[in-house]
């Protein structure tokens, strides 16, 4: 089941005793971890019906007492389980778990990776639990989640700094959302994030940035792509090579895959590649002027040079003079 829905059953007070939270996204466990502490129980109900606990200073027979209390004053308590991949002998929460206290509502938060499914716990689990389980989301997929977050919240967000603040960022998704909520309080009556509110907000340069250079490499601009290789080399925070190199690799993986697409018209070619449209002239400029011999051989030398920047077959170059070497390389 999916946030949204979890959510929204618990606004129209409808609950499981039980609810497993698990994966490797932290954003959406804290989301429903949070919604629970702070809005399930009214603020006289929860200084009496609220628990929480932390999976490495809590035993097993702690939590099931807790869980097995009534509530006090109330129709329901909530007991919460924090880090629960660092409880030991979790598995005995398997009696409680099979026949759980109708007022209590029990939520698991097990971050970083899934729960073992060839546990007893987790067989249980499933019959008897709501689960939500969590995955990283690709990087391709960030510009388009921060577009839905925007939404979600009544205002739009320019492509281009929807681009910014991916590339900046990448997929720390509370970190986007904590950033865009700074915004929303200085946008006053606009509507739009633009590219100049995540200069002034978030701290990145709208001219020096990984998206402008991705931009100059691809329209083979040398001047353009050295001014912003050496701001980076004055502002070694602003874009580290580890940050570059991948999206240039992304970038142009996916104008290789513009060759396979023949007669494709810029919509059906932007869906396949999964960009925006406003975007697409980005990627055609670059198939047009690389050629399919030259977005081949840019792969190559960004693999190349991906190794040099952590070590391998490097002479201890700094990371700016590596990126000089690498550009001038691919423009040639």
């Amino acid at each position: 089941m999916s946030v949204e829905k979890i959510i929204g059953n618990w606004k129209k007070k409808s609950f499981r005793p039980v609810y497993l939270l698990e994966g490797e996204e932290d954003y959406y466990i804290d989301k429903l971890v949070n919604f629970a502490e702070h809005q399930i129980l009214s603020e006289s109900e929860s200084p009496f019906n609220l628990s929480v606990f932390y999976g490495k200073d809590t035993d097993w027979s702690t939590l099931i007492n807790a869980c097995r209390r009534y509530p006090v004053f109330a129709e329901r308590q909530v007991v919460i389980l924090k880090e629960a991949q660092q409880m030991r002998d979790i598995d005995k929460l398997e009696p409680y778990v099979a026949k759980p206290l109708e007022s209590t509502i029990l939520i698991i938060a097990y971050k970083e990776k899934k729960l073992d499914g060839r546990t007893k716990l987790a067989k249980i689990l499933r019959d008897k639990a709501e689960i939500l389980s969590t995955k990283k989301i690709y990087d391709n997929q960030i510009p388009q989640w921060i577009m839905e977050l925007t939404s979600s919240k009544g205002i739009g967000i320019s492509p281009k700094a929807t681009a910014l603040l991916a590339d900046h960022i990448g997929n720390d998704l509370s970190r986007i959302e904590n950033e865009v909520d700074k915004m929303l309080i200085n946008l006053g009556s606009r509507k739009e994030i633009t590219e100049d509110d995540i200069e002034v907000f978030v701290g990145v340069s709208k001219e020096y940035n990984v998206f402008e250079l991705q931009d100059a490499v691809a329209r083979k601009n040398l001047s353009k792509a050295m001014r912003i290789i050496q701001y980076f080399q004055s502002n070694p925070k602003a874009a580290p090579i580890q940050l570059i190199l991948p999206s240039l690799y992304n970038f142009f993986g996916k104008t290789y895959m513009i060759f396979g697409q023949q007669g494709a018209d810029e919509k059906t070619l932007a869906a396949t590649l999964g960009v925006s449209p406003f975007f697409m002239k980005g990627y055609m400029s670059a198939a047009h002027l690389y050629s399919f011999e030259g977005v081949e051989a840019a792969i190559l030398l960004l693999h190349e040079y991906n190794l040099r920047s952590i070590g391998v077959n490097s002479s201890g170059q700094e990371d700016a003079s590596l990126l000089k070497e690498l550009v001038v390389k691919m423009l040639r």
